[in-house]
């Protein structure tokens, strides 16, 4: 753990790659998909982000979590930060009103044997509607650490695209 706050999760890894490599997964709608831990990100369509604003349409299913019966929708990333090689931030916006505000991003840092990557997951900004509702963290401490393995070896094969 990082800089866990009541409305911050942050988890680290040494990953053996240079940040380039990771970067790359992370800009490409389907490198969310491929590097999911909670199950929900079906599929993904549209091209790698390069730029704040970009934006990509994600596929979702709920049914992994069991919580909310959502079936099959769509949310649209939206990048907030992009620093190539260094920092990726989004936020996401879906079908529900008023929209959440949540943002997820990973920072990367140069290391001795990879990159220091740090996952985190801030709703510190969400909705007053969201807040009161009392449903976060959706996404826990332990599943953004699981993505965190999923990307390392996502990378070793190559990206994406490369069968698991």
């Amino acid at each position: 753990m990082t800089d866990e706050t009541p409305e911050r999760l942050e988890v680290q890894r040494t990953i053996e790659a240079d940040p380039a490599a990771i970067f790359a997964v992370l800009c490409d709608p389907l490198g969310h998909v491929a590097i999911d831990s909670s199950g929900m990100l079906m599929d993904a369509t549209g091209e790698p982000v390069t730029a704040v604003g970009d934006s990509f349409v994600v596929h979702m299913d709920r049914e992994a979590l069991n919580d909310y019966p959502m079936g099959h929708y769509d949310v649209t990333v939206t990048i907030r930060t992009l620093a190539p090689d260094r920092e990726i931030s989004w936020t996401i916006l879906g079908r529900i009103r008023p929209q959440i505000g949540h943002v997820y991003g990973y920072t990367l840092e140069p290391v001795e044997g990879g990159t220091l990557v740090t996952s985190f997951y801030d709703w510190s900004g969400i909705d007053p509607v969201w807040r009161e509702a009392g449903i976060f963290p959706v996404i826990s401490e332990g599943a953004l650490r699981a993505t965190l393995g999923i990307l390392a070896r996502t990378v070793a094969r190559g990206g994406p695209g490369r069968p698991v």
